[in-house]
């Protein structure tokens, strides 16, 4: 499987979308701070993710959502989670 994700930062509100072939191991890798992208957030919550059984699929999915237009097609199928995200307290 293949595996199209979305991360969101409490902190300042923004996606960190990616793709992987282990999600358990690459959502880890995020919370560890041993992705260069990803470092410097600390707050960081899986919000969506999509599977795949082809990459270029998965890969072609990843692009889309990186685009202005993917973003707010993002914002829309997510839009009750940020909701709720926005309501729970920062710890």
């Amino acid at each position: 499987m293949y595996y199209v994700y979305v991360l969101l930062s409490k902190l300042d509100d923004k996606f960190y979308i990616g793709y992987t072939e282990n999600l358990n191991r690459r959502i880890k890798e995020h919370k560890a701070g041993l992705v260069h992208t990803t470092v410097r957030y600390s707050d960081l919550n899986l919000i969506f993710y999509e599977c795949f059984l082809s990459k270029r699929d998965a890969l072609r999915r990843e692009r889309y959502f990186k685009t202005t237009k993917g973003k707010k097609s993002l914002r829309l199928i997510v839009r009750d989670s940020l909701d709720n995200i926005k309501s729970c307290p920062v710890v």
